[in-house]
């Protein structure tokens, strides 16, 4: 496993890590890719990265589904991030990406794997294990 470590710059941000990940697979052979975030605030997804309008789209789709003006019963005081959870939730913690038989990503022509930042800016762990 390696551990990629990435750094956010908003409070929601989808963070195009799609180049990390396959220099992290690099000369590597295996059946797929497990790629995992270890947080609760933060998720990965694989979405089209040609134009990068469309993970802001993205964040402010997820930021209108889950809106900051609920109700919330987790509250930390200073840790306002009770959105952030079920932003994290709906995207999930991993993705799983097809390796090719020269060990690159199997990903459609538009694709890429995004880091889907919820409670930031924060620095980020994600772990890349390839599988064989």
């Amino acid at each position: 496993m390696q551990t990629l470590t990435v750094t956010t710059e908003r409070h929601t941000q989808l963070l195009d890590i799609t180049q990390l990940v396959r220099d992290a697979v690099a000369g590597e052979a295996g059946a797929a890719v497990l790629v995992y975030v270890p947080h609760t605030t933060a998720g990965l997804t694989i979405n089209e990265h040609a134009d990068p309008l469309v993970a802001r789209d993205f964040e402010m789709a997820l930021e209108r589904i889950v809106p900051e003006g609920w109700g919330w019963q987790h509250l930390e005081e200073g840790e306002e991030n009770a959105p952030s959870h079920p932003r994290a939730s709906l995207m999930g913690p991993q993705v799983l990406v097809p390796l090719t038989d020269r060990g690159e990503l199997a990903l459609g022509t538009w694709q890429g794997v995004f880091l889907c930042e919820f409670d930031g800016p924060r620095t980020r762990s994600v772990y890349v294990s390839v599988l064989r």
